[in-house]
């Protein structure tokens, strides 16, 4: 008989706080997990006014040493730069507050540093706010990249709520964008005999269930809203780190979203200068083609995005049908060693044009 070797290690959220006013409870729950007295606040211009300046003052207050460092974009001279200053000033816990850009350098600074992080997103644009994996910009689009999972994630539904509507409907896109995920996942499983993780993926499923059966409780500037979202989203986090991969919520509809990120400027209509297609909302439209190759419910998708607000159209997403077309003909290119259902090969263009036709996407 052979010799039992497998060995796995997957990291989970220690605490997890949503609602409302949860930001009150920020100094608790760092007394709780207990990781040293001084804490680096990773923010913005804007997240810092809008909840870094008063996580700072309850630190203080509770004899914490409190540094803030503001960034930008998520590239990495801005991980360096917050790697650097929490090394100088001796930080014992990173704390990132805000958006998906703000918790992806806060995320990868604590792994580069070997240091605990906690998530403490302002707005919910995508399900990284409790994930391993963070995305990083370069001049030819975006780059996953290995992290860290949250220590802990506190997420205050009352300034959630408060971020633009189409960020919220952007996370949900994303969120549901898993069940074409996982579409892919067991059919890599089938016919490559990837490993698979059926509890990963169930968490996933059902994360992006949630969502589209509440579809219609999700509206702008409510609370609930936010707590559906939110919760959700760490759901779907914590399933990635289950599965050890982003197995669980990311396949040909995440290549789709990554490749229309590749082709760069200049692909928005007339009329739609400043509104760039978020993450999401791209993932969204790419789930619904995917989920069609599939012989899925891809119409179920399509109606929950819509209800919810998402765009389903090249149109509502502001893109040309030139350029959807070319994303889906060379997604495969970002990742040809993912199994998905564009196969080995990608799709031809006479066949991106009949499955974005067919769905309505053009």
């Amino acid at each position: 008989m052979q010799r039992f070797t497998k060995s796995k290690t997957m990291v989970f959220p220690r605490e997890i706080i949503v609602g409302h006013k949860a930001t009150s409870q920020i100094a608790d729950l760092c007394n709780r997990i207990g990781r040293g007295d001084s804490a680096l606040i990773v923010a913005d211009k804007k997240t810092k006014k809008l909840s870094g300046d008063e996580i700072s003052k309850i630190l203080t207050k509770s004899n914490y040493k409190v540094k803030q460092k503001i960034v930008s974009a998520p590239t990495v001279g801005e991980v360096n730069d917050v790697i650097k200053y929490a090394d100088k000033n001796n930080m014992d816990l990173l704390l990132g507050v805000g958006g998906g850009s703000v918790i992806d350098i806060t995320k990868l600074a604590a792994y580069e540093l070997s240091k605990p992080f906690i998530s403490v997103p302002t707005s919910a644009a995508h399900d990284g706010i409790a994930s391993p994996r963070a995305s990083l910009k370069h001049r030819t689009g975006s780059v996953s990249k290995t992290a860290v999972s949250p220590l802990a994630i506190l997420a205050d539904t009352g300034i959630i709520c408060k971020a633009p509507y189409r960020m919220l409907v952007s996370g949900c896109a994303d969120v549901i964008s898993n069940i074409s995920a996982v579409m892919d996942w067991e059919l890599a499983h089938r016919l490559k005999h990837e490993e698979f993780s059926s509890h990963a993926a169930v968490l996933a499923k059902t994360a992006a269930q949630l969502l589209m059966d509440h579809a219609d409780e999700i509206r702008p500037d409510t609370e609930e809203s936010a707590w559906l979202a939110v919760k959700a989203m760490i759901v779907s986090g914590v399933a990635m780190s289950v599965a050890g991969n982003t197995r669980p919520a990311s396949g040909a509809e995440h290549m789709f979203s990554h490749m229309l990120d590749h082709l760069g400027p200049g692909i928005m209509l007339k009329g739609r200068k400043g509104r760039t297609p978020l993450h999401g909302e791209q993932c969204g439209i790419g789930a619904i083609m995917m989920v069609y190759l599939h012989g899925g419910d891809w119409e179920e998708i399509r109606d929950a995005l819509k209800k919810i607000g998402a765009p389903t159209t090249s149109g509502e997403l502001g893109l040309s049908k030139k350029k959807i077309i070319e994303a889906l003909v060379r997604a495969q290119e970002i990742r040809p060693e993912r199994y998905t259902i564009l196969g080995e090969t990608g799709l031809t263009e006479k066949a991106a044009k009949t499955l974005a036709k067919t769905t309505g996407v053009i």
